[in-house]
């Protein structure tokens, strides 16, 4: 899985793309808001650890997300 971090322009807030291994996009969220639903994902107990790598993520970097 992927993880890129997209700037936003004027009234549109920045967020989180979460990619496949082919890169097709599985998750799209705000990067300002509360991680829910992260099950869906596989990615249950992992909020904490998530929330840190969003915040330190370089906007506009494709990164594989490798969170164990």
């Amino acid at each position: 899985m992927y993880i890129i971090k997209v700037k936003g322009k004027a009234k549109i807030p920045d967020y989180i793309q979460l990619r496949d291994d082919n890169f097709v996009l599985i998750a799209y969220f705000r990067a300002d808001r509360p991680l829910k639903n992260m099950d869906r994902y596989g990615l249950e107990g992992k909020e904490e650890v998530l929330r840190t790598l969003i915040d330190h993520l370089e906007f506009g970097k494709l990164q594989l997300l490798d969170i164990a």
